[in-house]
């Protein structure tokens, strides 16, 4: 099982978006329906809902699909242990100019701290890396410690979908395609349990819909 190959998120569009900060940008399926990312708010101070994610990561923190790092910057200035990771190599640089630590790196890589990362974060739809939710969340177990957490976002609607999607700027540019994945929350509790986490908590913020899943213990 690989993640979103790199090129898909190295190109014009998505790298174009990084960079100034703004969209339109959206994911386009074959059918030409179309999802949007939320730039915007992805390049700014982190938000409400934010907000509730940062206030229950603890210990060592791996954001997984970090994008332009607001995640990791706002934990690295609280003064935790905080790595993000992201196969974009302007959502590493930016991470890292506004004072996050990130490596260009998926997360079916050999990465730092396997195994013993207290919380992981699949944030912003990355629940869809690599379009197949089980084996991320199988992946994600073997880098969490016993009794670890893992705070997950999930679509806010009940959804179980696995798509071929591009990157697409709305206009005339497009990425390659790639594997992508979209689960509501209901989904997402079924592969955990068969990934060996178990539920401690869910919430939502606005049309934010979140989970936090244990490990072991």
């Amino acid at each position: 099982m690989t993640a979103a190959p790199a090129a898909a998120w190295q190109a014009d569009p998505y790298t174009d978006a990084l960079r100034t900060g703004r969209g339109p940008l959206y994911l386009r399926r074959p059918d030409g329906w179309l999802l949007p990312l939320e730039v915007e708010r992805w390049c700014a101070e982190p938000d409400t809902a934010d907000g509730t994610v940062l206030a229950r990561s603890h210990g060592a923190v791996l954001d997984i699909g970090c994008g332009p790092g607001r995640l990791v910057a706002a934990l690295a200035a609280r003064g935790a242990t905080v790595l993000g990771i992201d196969v974009s190599p302007e959502a590493v640089a930016r991470t890292i100019r506004i004072g996050g630590s990130a490596l260009r790196r998926s997360v079916f890589d050999p990465l730092p701290r396997e195994g013993s990362w207290d919380t992981a974060l699949l944030i912003d739809g990355n629940i869809g890396i690599g379009g197949d939710p089980r084996a991320l969340l199988s992946r994600v177990a073997r880098l969490v410690a016993p009794g670890g957490l893992l705070l997950a976002e999930t679509a806010p609607l009940d959804i179980d979908e696995r798509v071929r999607v591009r990157v697409f700027d709305g206009i005339a540019t497009e990425g390659t395609p790639f594997p992508w994945a979209r689960v509501g929350t209901e989904a997402l509790l079924r592969y955990g349990r068969g990934a060996g986490w178990t539920l401690r908590e869910e919430w939502g913020v606005g049309a934010r819909r979140f989970v936090a899943l244990g490990r072991g213990r």
